[in-house]
């Protein structure tokens, strides 16, 4: 399989959702399912049945964070030196010359992406657009609603 691009924060926040999962919310399901358990007939017990529920949800996001991180490639933005070229996990100050509207985004992976925080997917058009682009320099986005250009103000590692 081929590796994931993800930012460190990225990688950090899967992780403590991971350990958040294994460490809290099984136990507390197994717990739950035992007391069902408890009160007999497993075949009309609601309770049993919404711990069965929450079980089958927790263990299959378990082995998802598991598989994102077992096939991630963790790329620390502050070691790198692209000579200000924007680059993947770059921060990028922009302004639509469309609208004249001011945008920062950050490039990230696919699962960090979260476009009212500002963190848009490496796979995005904007995205793609960017990558390789330095300060001073325009870049012309082919979206969905049309072209967008966009003059790149300011390139941070962060």
């Amino acid at each position: 399989m081929n590796k994931v691009p993800l930012t460190r924060r990225g990688a950090e926040k899967l992780q403590s959702e991971l350990q958040q999962l294994k460490t809290v919310d099984r136990p507390r399901i197994i717990k739950a399912i035992a007391e069902a358990r408890a009160h007999g007939d497993l075949k009309e017990n609601a309770e049993y049945h919404a711990a069965r529920e929450q079980q089958s949800f927790a263990e299959g996001r378990i082995k998802e964070i598991d598989g994102k991180l077992s096939n991630a490639n963790i790329i620390d933005v502050a070691s790198l030196d692209p000579g200000g070229k924007i680059v993947f996990g770059a921060t990028v100050d922009l302004i639509d010359e469309n609208t004249d509207g001011e945008i920062t985004y950050q490039i990230v992976g696919e699962d960090e992406a979260d476009i009212k925080a500002g963190r848009v997917s490496v796979g995005s058009p904007i995205a793609r657009a960017l990558i390789g682009k330095e300060e001073g320099d325009v870049a012309t986005v082919v979206a969905p609603g049309g072209e967008r250009n966009l003059e790149i103000v300011a390139v941070r590692y962060q």
